[in-house]
């Protein structure tokens, strides 16, 4: 008997092989004709990514078929790179529409997506785009406006460190650029973000700010509250703060407190002594809430662990950044395992990424060294 849902990953060295091993162990699994299939393929399979596709649309026949290629891909509990690879997810998922987004520059300068979600569309989009021609932080501003309700989940194709070296299919139309995505209707998938930060110290109202220079924190400059920040930590504090510090804004301000989970995160750029201020990777307004915020593989793995405890789900996709992985946790398929233990062994298919895109708070948000997920009903 077949399920909603299959996922499976397949390192054969012949690409052939490989395809027609996840193909058989997705169709046992699912069966034939599934609405939404994807396929995640590392980018040594890049030249050989229009026959992998033609083969799964002859086998599997999904009624939409989306493809991407990546550093790293996702099959259930493991992470594989460095090798070539093929992961393959499909499901059953019911008035899923694919879509082909663009990017291009209007009279005045300002950015036009044709192909986006019409206007007050709800529901979740699955955004696979090109870091190096799609303006992605652009395109969720304007759904920010056009479709307050759409719920977006993806990530930036890690396949290539070039412009043009990337691959992203829709139905049999291979692309170098722009973005490729599939709708899904509302109630039919639920998103989770774990940034992997934890706050620390005390949250302060930005009072004084110069674009992404934040000068004053509660009317004193935001250097001598970093400052009393370090100096008030014990030892193994310092020690998480040498890592890297990052700063968190307040996703929701309606919010009576916070706690982790509730701030988006942006790193610390830099610092000016004279005059007292710190520079985020973010633009920020005054009267945000903001709190200083650490990450380490500790952090990293409670926070997930966090956002996925109690949670169920009938299959999962998982976009990670391409800077978690073992090179933060020391070890192979962390993401990728704890999910997929979590969610019951439910199947899992995804990739690490460029750069994740998933909501916090009432927005869609790009970020770094983030595990995006988003889970099916």
């Amino acid at each position: 008997m077949t399920g909603r849902f299959g996922a499976a990953i397949s390192e054969h060295p012949k690409a052939a092989f490989a395809t027609g091993e996840a193909v058989g162990q997705v169709l046992d699994q699912v069966g034939a004709e599934p609405e939404l299939a994807i396929a995640f393929v590392t980018s040594g399979r890049t030249a050989e990514l229009a026959d992998v596709c033609d083969a799964i649309q002859a086998a599997l026949r999904p009624g939409r078929l989306l493809a991407v290629t990546s550093s790293v891909v996702v099959g259930n509990d493991r992470e594989v790179e460095d090798v070539p690879a093929i992961s393959l997810w499909a499901g059953r998922v019911a008035d899923a529409t694919g879509l082909r987004v663009t990017a291009e520059r209007s009279g005045d300068g300002a950015w036009r997506f044709p192909g986006a979600p019409p206007a007050s569309t709800a529901g979740t989009l699955i955004l696979l785009a090109d870091p190096f021609s799609f303006p992605v932080e652009d395109f969720l501003a304007d759904l920010a406006l056009s479709s307050p309700a759409l719920a977006v989940v993806g990530g930036l194709a890690a396949g290539s460190a070039v412009p043009g070296g990337n691959r992203l299919v829709l139905d049999g139309e291979s692309h170098a650029s722009g973005a490729v995505g599939v709708l899904c209707p509302p109630g039919s998938i639920d998103c989770v973000v774990s940034q992997g930060c934890a706050p620390v110290g005390d949250p302060f109202t930005v009072t004084r700010v110069e674009g992404q220079r934040l000068v004053e924190l509660g009317g004193r400059p935001a250097l001598d509250r970093l400052r009393e920040l370090v100096a008030g930590a014990d030892e193994a504090q310092h020690e998480v703060m040498q890592r890297g510090l990052h700063v968190g804004v307040v996703a929701d301000e309606h919010q009576l407190d916070f706690r982790r989970g509730d701030f988006l995160v942006r790193g610390l750029m830099g610092i000016d002594a004279p005059t007292g201020s710190i520079t985020v990777g973010a633009r920020l307004t005054v009267g945000q809430t903001v709190q200083f915020q650490v990450r380490d593989a500790t952090t990293a793995h409670e926070d997930l662990r966090a956002r996925f405890d109690g949670r169920a789900a009938a299959s999962a996709l998982l976009f990670t950044c391409n800077g978690r992985g073992p090179r933060l946790f020391d070890e192979p398929n962390h993401d990728a395992s704890l999910i997929h233990e979590a969610l019951g062994r439910a199947p899992v298919g995804g990739m690490a990424c460029a750069g994740e895109i998933g909501p916090v708070g009432p927005r869609n948000h790009v970020h770094g060294f983030t595990a995006s997920a988003a889970l099916f009903r």
